[in-house]
């Protein structure tokens, strides 16, 4: 009989606090068989600002809500999380470690691997950041290129390339600390990029080469792979809340009214709207109501939201040419549902574009579909690798050092 593992994967972001609970089935020979949402607990963030917490004490009973929520659709108790985090804090580099093996004593070893990593590592990160994730690039054995696993092989030069994740420490802590007095133990952190990564790309994409942009309320996370290795991630913090803003500003309305428009009526783009096509605003509350014109509306989303994509093309440039990612570039997050916004990033970016969640119907979509659930989904994902590459245990103790002190 297969056996299922129970993991949660919790994100604590700028407009919702968000707990999954999926199960894994594993079969005989430990390859995960199936993976299944077992319920979702979601509560509006209070305390959070760009994805960094503000207000520990708020952000605590948002966690405790959404935990609370999320035990009593999936039906389990929920003993342990994986912790996304994200924040205009975060930060990355590509680093190589380089070692020089002894004539005598050629044979690479798992310990040669490990002082290469450690090597990379003195590349010079801020003594106030702390790196999260070493992610693997590619091992060079006297200059041979595509070297997966270098161990058992002889040479006299081990290089190792790394892509490496980091942030301030304190504000990694500070959203860990919203966690620690729940009585529930935080197994891992991931960055939410990569965590977004592990639910919505394939091994196939990474190969080929992919840019993926999870645009959330506060910020934009985003990851770059091509080879099937990380080579560029970041943090912008422009998100949608950023468009909800100019929309109040720019029509004179309330920011509530501006949300309810810009999920329902707003558009990146601007053909086929018609110079007298009108919205009409009913009166609620002190709001007098009113009339705009679709036009502007869909002038000013875009506005912004081009202004986001030409960002990240600026940071993604340097790194690698858009025309060499041949998977395109996928949308997700929140934000994503935006109409047009799959059109207006195939304009900026001039490659193929995928919007998660696209192909299915609101009717019929699922929690894996829902581009909201990306981050939290993916660091679920990511509990159970930990768990089956026998990692659990190594990070993590590392993570728990820095962090859970006395």
């Amino acid at each position: 009989m297969p056996k299922e593992y129970i993991h949660v994967g919790l994100e604590i972001g700028t407009t919702k606090v968000c707990a999954v609970v999926v199960g894994v089935g594993v079969g005989a020979a430990g390859a995960a068989s199936s993976f299944r949402v077992l319920g979702v607990g979601e509560v509006p963030s209070r305390g959070v600002r760009k994805g960094e917490v503000t207000d520990i004490d708020l952000v605590k009973r948002c966690v405790h809500e959404a935990l609370g929520d999320a035990e009593e659709k999936a039906k389990v108790e929920i003993h342990n999380v994986v912790v996304s985090v994200t924040g205009a804090h975060m930060q990355s580099l590509n680093a190589i470690g380089e070692l020089d093996l002894p004539f005598e004593d050629n044979e690479i070893t798992e310990i040669h691997v490990q002082e290469v990593e450690n090597k990379a590592h003195e590349c010079g990160i801020p003594r106030e950041n702390r790196a999260l994730h070493t992610v693997l690039q590619h091992y060079y054995v006297d200059g041979q290129e595509g070297v997966e696993n270098p161990v058992g092989m002889v040479g006299g030069k081990l290089e190792g390339g790394f892509h490496i994740m980091h942030g301030i420490s304190t504000r990694v802590e500070n959203t860990l600390r919203c966690v620690k007095d729940l009585e529930v133990d935080v197994d891992d952190v991931v960055v939410a990029s990569l965590a977004s990564a592990q639910a919505v790309l394939d091994q196939h994409q990474k190969d080929l080469g992919v840019l993926l942009l999870d645009i959330g309320g506060g910020v934009t996370d985003y990851i770059l792979y091509r080879n099937g290795a990380v080579r560029h991630s970041g943090v912008l913090a422009v998100g949608g809340d950023h468009v909800t803003n100019d929309l109040a500003m720019g029509l004179r309305i309330p920011t509530a009214r501006a949300e309810k428009l810009k999920c329902s009526e707003a558009s990146c783009q601007l053909e086929g709207v018609k110079p007298d096509d009108t919205i009409v605003l009913k009166a609620e509350g002190t709001f007098a109501g009113g009339e705009i014109q679709r036009k502007v509306l869909n002038y000013i989303t875009r506005l912004r939201v081009e202004e986001l994509f030409c960002l990240i093309r600026k940071k993604i440039e340097p790194v690698c040419r858009m025309d060499l990612i041949a998977g395109g570039v996928v949308i997700t997050g929140g934000c994503s549902a935006l109409q047009g916004i799959q059109v207006l990033a195939e304009e900026v970016f001039g490659v193929p574009v995928k919007r998660v969640g696209s192909g299915s119907s609101s009717r019929a979509r699922t929690w894996h579909d829902d581009p909201r659930y990306s981050t939290a989904i993916g660091a679920a994902r990511h509990a159970h690798l930990l768990v089956n590459d026998g990692q659990d245990g190594g990070f993590f103790t590392k993570i728990k050092d820095i962090f859970f002190k006395g």
